[in-house]
């Protein structure tokens, strides 16, 4: 193991340990009634990342890999009874399954074409849900969570802490995949798809890989999502603002490493959290696509990239 690699776990142990702290110090649960969307955001942008980041395709059908991490879990506690971690894991599984049927489908196809065809992912998944009355139909249902456990204060606390779980172990995921050979055979693929095959690279295999993991992540981020607002409907859990905020994100904070998307979801997420309560919620998709737009024109290589370019300087 490389010291790098020490201290990033070592980084990753101590987030965990002040993130199960802080319930214990900071008594108002509105700050992790917030916490939880920011962290939400930086699972969902780490995830999509995965994909539209290492391997150069973008995915707009983010929403739906979230919608069905939602429904599943609340199906599987309200009707089976299986306690939150299962729910979790069993919502990270059917993900990277979707993913992979969504990659053997749309994979062939690339550029625009891809990007639409994973759209209609999102539609087709709300327009199923829509038509179960067991999850509610178009109306929804309501999802009372767990107890919470001894060792958090509050269902706030708790379901920070449960997402800030997830978000460190889908960061941890994100910086394997980028240093291994997984990481080095999608980067071959982002920059030249045919050198890349032509190199011996099994292109396909880790584009489905990808699929998979990104499909993971991306349902294990909404797996939460109904015992954190108690009631769910089609409308929300397949809302395409989150598959605006899973794009804007990393490209705002650079698709290269898995830095760029943890900093452009906690940049955006927290300054969405605060313009909702302070002006407006309306305002957060005009504020999303005007920092997307200013990135995109003066800084295309994202936050990441312009402070490694200080970095540099500063060394030169």
């Amino acid at each position: 193991m490389t010291k790098n690699s020490i201290l990033f776990l070592v980084g990753i142990a101590i987030v965990l340990v002040l993130g199960f702290l802080m319930p214990w110090v900071l008594k108002n649960p509105f700050y992790f009634f917030v916490g939880y969307v920011v962290l939400q955001y930086v699972t969902i942008a780490t995830g999509w990342n995965i994909l539209g980041g290492y391997a150069g395709y973008i995915n707009f059908g983010a929403a739906g890999f979230f919608g069905a991490g939602v429904y599943l879990s609340a199906f599987l506690f309200t009707t089976l009874g299986l306690p939150l971690p299962l729910c979790i894991l069993a919502a990270a599984i059917f993900g990277a399954v979707l993913g992979l049927l969504m990659g053997y489908l749309t994979l062939r196809i690339q550029g625009v074409y891809f990007a639409i065809a994973t759209l209609g992912l999102v539609v087709v998944l709300e327009t199923i849900v829509h038509n179960i009355p067991a999850l509610g139909g178009a109306s929804g249902m309501a999802v009372y969570g767990p107890r919470q456990p001894f060792w958090s204060p509050g269902p706030s606390q708790f379901n920070f802490t449960v997402m800030l779980i997830i978000a460190a172990a889908a960061v941890t995921l994100a910086r394997f995949v980028e240093i291994s050979w997984i990481g080095r055979g999608l980067r071959a693929v982002r920059a030249s798809e045919d050198a890349a095959e032509c190199s011996g690279v099994p292109t396909l295999r880790l584009k489905l890989l990808a699929c998979a993991l990104s499909g993971a992540v991306l349902a294990a981020a909404g797996a939460p999502y109904p015992f954190y607002t108690s009631y769910m409907e089609p409308v929300t859990a397949f809302s395409l603002i989150i598959g605006l905020n899973a794009i804007a994100m990393p490209l705002i904070g650079g698709t290269r490493s898995w830095v760029g998307p943890v900093l452009g979801a906690l940049l955006l997420a927290s300054v969405q959290q605060i313009a909702t309560v302070t002006i407006s919620s309306e305002l957060n998709i005009l504020f999303v696509g005007l920092v997307l737009i200013a990135f995109v024109a003066f800084a295309p290589g994202g936050l990441a990239e312009l402070f490694g370019r200080k970095q540099r300087r500063a060394r030169s």
